[in-house]
């Protein structure tokens, strides 16, 4: 199953759910879907093997080592490097591999731009071994706890003090919409660095941002699963973004990865019948796009 524009291999990120955990299930389901492409987790040098065996493409695979990579004790960072250079070095037999994580600080209390800096020397020295397997790093903007690169000022840092080629996106447009970025826009400044897509989207509520605003929690109201008061995140087609005009703008460029559809939606996350229908669902209207 390809997308109409771009014909980019479509899949899904694997969650966390009880049903995806039996792998040869999930393989199995996904397969017998029109899946092509699987995202996996920090395991990817055990599970990748079997999803090339099963005929499907290794979409990412998670980073091994994560917030010590930009942690502020020089001994975690270099430990965390050499851990990741090992995982990177052991996965390397499956080909041209992303690697997915978010720019999460291990103190989000220090300062932007002293953690700013502890990311940029770690992942400078973990470049070279990148570049050698012919990997790359996928940063997706998740607005997390002292998220470093989730706006274009971050990643426009990061890649002039980290200009390796080996350091690139996972555009993820829900994340944008939620902090009303233009999607299309930070698309078009970034699309040579884009080299994996999530599809997710964001749902603005124009009527919860009249009645609870966006800076202030409500008094009575509660927050939807995945998401906040006046914005929640869904698969594709439910939400704010362009996705052909994004396909249009990827191949105009040149774009040559896949899109997994990473479920995140509270209408369908919760039960494996609903789980599923939201991914095909998803992967289904991406396909026409």
């Amino acid at each position: 199953m390809k997308t109409r524009t771009g014909n980019y291999p479509l899949g899904v990120r694997r969650g966390g759910s009880p049903w995806q955990k039996d792998f040869d299930g999930w393989v199995a389901w996904a397969k017998e879907s029109g899946l092509e492409v699987l995202d996996v987790g920090r395991d990817g040098d055990e599970i990748g093997p079997q999803v090339v065996a099963a005929g499907l493409r290794v979409g990412t695979i998670d980073m091994k080592v994560g917030k010590e990579m930009i942690s502020p004790n020089a001994s975690k960072r270099k430990d965390a490097v050499a851990r990741n250079a090992e995982y990177i070095t052991a996965c390397a037999g499956l080909g041209e591999l992303n690697y997915f994580l978010v720019m999460l600080p291990e103190d989000p209390g220090k300062s932007r731009k002293e953690n700013f800096g502890y990311m940029v020397e770690s992942f400078t020295e973990l470049a070279p071994v990148l570049e050698q397997h012919k990997a790359r790093i996928v940063i997706e903007g998740w607005p997390g706890p002292g998220a470093l690169c989730c706006t274009p000022e971050g990643f426009r840092a990061f890649f002039r003090e980290c200009s390796s080629a080996a350091m690139g996106i996972n555009y993820d447009p829900s994340h944008l919409v939620r902090m009303q970025i233009d999607p299309l826009r930070f698309l078009k400044e970034f699309v040579n660095r884009v080299y994996h897509i999530h599809g997710k989207d964001t749902e603005i509520l124009d009527e919860n941002l009249y009645e609870y605003g966006n800076l202030q929690p409500a008094t009575f109201a509660q927050n939807f699963r995945y998401g906040g008061l006046s914005w929640r995140y869904t698969i594709p087609g439910q939400g704010c973004t362009r996705w052909s005009a994004a396909f249009q703008i990827l191949a105009d460029a040149g774009y040559k990865g896949a899109v997994t559809v990473e479920l995140e939606d509270h209408n369908f996350n919760g039960k494996e019948d609903t789980e599923k229908e939201g991914i095909l669902l998803g992967v289904r209207f991406l396909a026409g796009c």
